[in-house]
C-alpha cells in the first residue's frame, strides 16, 4: 500500500497550476492525504472533487473561508470518515479519520493539518492544546484494538538535525520545546515516525522551505510533515521519504510505503 501526504498550500491553485493530476499518474498512490486545501468541496472542479478511481473526502474551515482544509482521496472505500468530533477543533477542518478493515485488521488513518503556533500567545495555546486532544483520541482508538496511521503537516520540526537552522530557530514556533516535547511524548506513546524509523542518520532532508526567501534552492528547510504508525504497524514499514522534486507548493509531498 502506498500513501502520499502534502501540504498544497491551496489545492485550487494547485490544480490551475497543473501539479494535481501528477501526483495521481506519476506515483500511482492507493491513498492521497492533502492539508491546507484552503477550500470547500463545491469550489474544486467536477474532476478533482471525484477523481476517477477514488472515493474523495473533504473537511474545510466553518469558520474562515480559505483557511485550513484537508482531503482524503482513497482507492479502498473506507467503512466510514469522521472528524475528531471536537467542535472547537473541528470547525477548522483540520482533521479527517478514516476507517478501513484491510485484510481483516483494523486500520484508522488520518490526515491533519496541525495549528501554526506563530500567530500570538493564543494561537500557540490552541495549537498545544489540540496536540494533547489528537494524541488522546489516537489513544483511545488503540485501546480499541484499532492500528493508526496519521500523517500531514505537524507544524514542528522534533529534532535539531530535522531543520536546517536550528540555534537560529530555538526562539520560533516550530521548533519551541514544549512544542518539540509534544513530539516525545508521541514517541513515548508507540507512535514511530516512519522517516527516522528507517534514516536514523539521515540529514538535510525536509519537507518545507520558506518561499519569501526562496530557500527551497538551497535547501534551507524545515520536516514538518511526517508519518507516524502504531508500534504494531512499524514492521509493515517498507519506504518513508519525501518527494522533494515534486514542485507546486512551499512543502513537498511525502510517501509511506507499507508491505
Amino acid at each position: 500500500m502506498k500513501i502520499i501526504s502534502w501540504n498544497t498550500n491551496g489545492l485550487r491553485a494547485t490544480v490551475k497550476q497543473g501539479n494535481f493530476d501528477p501526483l495521481f499518474s506519476k506515483y500511482k498512490p492507493d491513498i492521497v492525504c492533502l492539508q491546507e486545501t484552503k477550500a470547500e468541496a463545491e469550489q474544486l472542479p467536477e474532476d478533482v472533487r471525484n477523481k476517477k478511481g477514488y472515493y474523495s473526502y473533504f473537511s474545510h474551515s466553518r469558520k474562515r473561508k480559505g483557511y485550513s482544509g484537508v482531503a482524503i482521496y482513497s482507492k479502498i472505500k473506507p467503512d466510514k470518515v469522521t472528524e475528531l468530533g471536537i467542535p472547537h477543533f473541528d470547525d477548522e477542518g483540520r482533521t479527517l479519520v478514516a476507517y478501513y478493515n484491510i485484510d481483516g485488521e483494523e486500520v484508522v488513518l488520518i490526515t491533519c493539518y496541525f495549528p501554526n503556533g506563530g500567530s500570538g500567545p493564543d494561537r500557540l495555546e490552541y495549537k498545544l492544546e489540540f496536540y494533547d486532544a489528537f494524541l488522546k483520541f489516537i489513544n483511545n482508538l488503540r485501546k480499541k484494538g484499532r492500528k493508526v496511521i496519521f500523517c500531514g503537516d505537524v507544524n514542528t520540526a522534533h529534532t535539531a538535525v530535522d531543520l536546517a537552522r536550528p540555534k537560529a530557530n530555538e526562539e520560533n514556533t516550530g521548533f519551541l520545546p514544549i512544542e518539540r516535547a509534544w513530539i516525545d511524548k508521541v514517541v513515548k506513546h508507540d507512535y514511530v515516525d516512519t522517516f527516522r524509523y528507517l534514516n536514523p542518520n539521515t540529514k538535510d532532508m525536509y519537507t518545507y522551505w520558506d518561499q519569501k526567501t526562496a530557500s527551497r534552492d538551497r535547501n534551507v528547510g524545515w520536516r514538518i510533515d511526517y508519518f507516524f504508525v502504531s508500534k504494531e504497524l512499524e514492521k509493515k514499514v517498507k519506504r518513508s521519504t519525501m518527494l522533494t522534486d515534486y514542485m507546486g507548493s512551499d512543502h513537498c509531498p511525502i510517501l509511506l510505503e507499507l508491505k
